[in-house]
């Protein structure tokens, strides 16, 4: 258990495995998505780089098969990680999410999988 609601990073598969098909790569991040709710349910905040970095690219022009995506996917989440206290690893393929848990771990942030999430302790209303 923990005392203070934690910011942390959904990373798993999104392109990976895709080959560039909107309609998997829409699957993927239905998942990434899905997994919001455990951690949100433990009292903690989840982020998904995506969510940031997609919004990003389309005000550049761009979309997640452009050769642009990779200035803008891998170093948001990294830039995120900056600001996380922990990384969620869901299952599968993906460079992309081996690379945060590794950035996590040098970071001396925890990594989880959905059933390790540590429940934030009751809060007390006054």
């Amino acid at each position: 258990m923990t005392d203070h609601p934690m910011l942390i990073l959904i990373a798993g598969p999104y392109r990976s495995g895709t080959g560039g098909d909107p309609q998997a790569m829409a699957a993927n991040l239905a998942r990434l998505e899905a997994a919001a709710w455990p951690v949100f349910a433990a009292g903690h905040l989840p982020v998904i780089g995506e969510w940031i970095a997609l919004p990003v690219l389309r005000s550049a022009g761009a979309g997640p098969t452009d050769p642009l995506a990779d200035q803008v996917l891998y170093p948001t989440a990294d830039r995120l990680l900056a600001r996380c206290d922990a990384v969620l690893r869901l299952p599968g393929d993906s460079a992309g999410a081996d690379q945060d848990v590794a950035t996590a771990r040098r970071r001396g942030l925890p990594v989880y999988h959905v059933a390790e999430i540590p429940r934030r302790a009751p809060q007390e209303t006054t």
